[in-house]
């Protein structure tokens, strides 16, 4: 019997819609029709904070705000989504929370309805900081999801997961332009449909997560790591320098690239916004490949090619012309994005049983690393310059060469297969 919201049938689903699974025979299935579900709620989350990414121009007149104070607005929201989120993924792995999925989109929800009339500088700050609070929530429990409807496919559900987020991503900067650009600030409420109907599906996928037999179990099954302790830890203090290589030059394209293009090629906004959305989209092409290549060959090597071999693309970015930097864009998005469901994958194997944690500590990480990259390349862009800024982050890939101290546990799990 099918254990999932069947069919696939998100769009119009009713909560009676929402089958419970049935208790496992054989080999585990891959429900894709709740995968399809929580990559849909991850486009609508995604899809609002790049829509609040892609409205700093309008913030940075309308407010009459510093380059600093737009990387203040970024720290705010993604330093407020990064903190809570390991706690949360270490007590949902204890106590699964099925229904604090829809929770979260609630505070999404009063976050946009909050910025569209935020009449001060101050209250946008409080305004991102509920859709903070509402990704916190939102990224380790829809992951533990994501894994538990995955059959054992883990790599390819992430990548199924992650790729709704990096659409989300690709769409707000167009809708941005489209939409709330021509009619100012108060239409961003418009927005709040998105994250209710978010809500409604999330709320569904709540009902599935607690029928599920790993939800219902009083104490998750203890898993023993392959390696030693001490082997895990190095393993992952890699892996959080290279997530901290690729957030940051994201930070730089999510909030400056709209204006190193205004500034280097006197593009306007809205034409700036599409050259972000065709970055944003090969972001989420690009998404796709990694968890299903790393289930077959290993994701170390999928690590490998995702963080340095984006290197010498972002060394040649700063000093190409209007076409190329186009081009080269594109090329960066497509690398680089293929890391994060390795990565996230590989590190959940390593600590077997916390996925929550893990989930929570690397998209808690994400979001906190690009907090502090926006805030930081806003100082440096008012100290030096934007065209500046990405000169130095050009060199950050190179940092992918620690991939050779991530142990091969891997390949021998891979070939004794």
């Amino acid at each position: 019997m099918e254990t999932s919201l069947d069919k696939g049938a998100l769009a119009g689903a009713t909560p009676a819609s929402v089958a419970p699974p049935a208790a496992a025979s054989g080999i585990p299935r891959t429900v894709y029709s709740v995968l399809g579900a929580i990559s849909f709620s991850h486009l609508l989350n995604d899809m609002i904070q790049s829509l609040v990414l892609a409205l700093y121009p309008m913030f940075k007149s309308g407010f009459s705000l510093s380059f600093a104070q737009v990387g203040l607005i970024t720290a705010t929201y993604q330093i407020t989504a990064s903190l809570l989120q390991p706690f949360i993924g270490v007590y949902t792995d204890k106590r699964p929370m099925p229904y604090s999925l829809p929770v979260g989109m609630g505070f999404t929800l009063c976050g946009l309805l909050l910025m569209s009339v935020a009449p001060t500088f101050g209250i946008l700050l409080a305004a991102s900081a509920l859709i903070g609070c509402g990704s916190s929530v939102f990224h380790p429990e829809s992951s533990r999801v994501a894994r538990m409807a995955s059959g054992g496919r883990h790599g390819l559900a992430q990548s199924l997961f992650q790729v709704g987020g990096n659409a989300g991503s690709a769409i707000g900067p167009l809708l941005a332009a489209a939409f709330i650009v021509p009619h100012g600030q108060r239409s961003i409420a418009w927005f709040s449909v998105a994250a209710f109907v978010g809500i409604v599906v999330l709320t569904q996928i709540g009902r599935w997560y607690r029928s599920h037999p790993t939800t219902r179990k009083a104490r998750p099954t203890a898993e023993r790591a392959a390696l030693p302790k001490r082997r895990v830890a190095l393993a992952i203090g890699v892996l959080l320098l290279l997530v901290f290589s690729k957030y940051f030059y994201l930070a730089s394209i999510n909030s400056y690239f709209t204006f190193y293009l205004m500034d280097r090629f006197q593009l306007p906004v809205q034409a700036a916004q599409i050259h972000l959305f065709l970055f944003l989209a090969a972001v989420a092409a690009g998404t796709i490949v990694g968890g299903p290549i790393g289930d077959r060959i290993g994701r170390k090597y999928v690590i490998w090619v995702s963080i340095l071999g984006v290197a010498p693309f972002t060394l040649l970015l700063p000093y190409a012309n209007l076409f190329w930097t186009g081009v080269l864009s594109i090329v960066i998005g497509l690398v680089l994005a293929s890391a994060f469901s390795a990565i996230l994958v590989y590190a959940q194997e390593l600590i077997p049983g916390k996925v929550g944690m893990v989930a929570g500590l690397f998209f808690g990480l994400a979001f906190g690393l690009g907090g502090i990259g926006a805030a930081a390349l806003g100082h440096m862009a008012d100290a030096t310059g934007i065209a500046h800024v990405y000169k130095v982050c050009s060199f950050l890939p190179l940092i992918g060469v620690l991939t050779v101290f991530l142990p091969d546990v891997e390949g021998k799990r891979l070939r004794r297969g």
